[in-house]
């Protein structure tokens, strides 16, 4: 018997939608993350993408759990001396709240250039609405 291994050609692609409202963060991304690696399908190769793409809406009503809003911070560095900025999560979510989801999913994908294509099929929106509805996305299976 010889083992499968999936060709980028035959990859059947669907299109989930996932409502992040009251949603924890950590979770969320977690599963996001599974579904664009394409590990939930019986046919994954791990070096092959053979994920799905995943749309996320209600990105700005996220929730955390403890004294994260405060204590948690994202540093960024410009290259030049004393360029180190940092911001809390509750900064963040303020100011620019799809990146927070999409800084926490690209953590968990593996760091290498198909984990950079796997991470364009996350498409987030902090409003309620979204322009991929001539994809026909379907609710994403949630178990909590």
């Amino acid at each position: 018997m010889k083992t499968y291994s999936a060709k980028p050609g035959e990859v059947e692609r669907k299109w989930w939608v996932v409502d992040a409202e009251g949603k924890n963060l950590g979770r969320l991304a977690t599963r996001i993350s599974i579904v664009l690696r394409g590990k939930d399908k019986a046919r994954y190769t791990p070096h092959v993408d053979t994920g799905d793409f995943v749309v996320v809406v209600n990105a700005d009503k996220i929730a955390v759990t403890g004294n994260k809003l405060q204590d948690k911070r994202y540093y960024r560095h410009s290259g030049r001396p004393g360029g180190l900025k940092s911001r809390s999560l509750g900064e963040m979510l303020e100011q620019r709240p799809a990146e927070v989801l999409r800084i926490a999913v690209k953590g968990m994908l593996p760091k290498n250039r198909l984990a950079a294509r796997q991470l364009t099929k996350l498409k987030i929106y902090a409003a309620p609405t979204h322009p991929h509805t001539a994809q026909r996305p379907e609710e994403l299976p949630w178990q909590e």
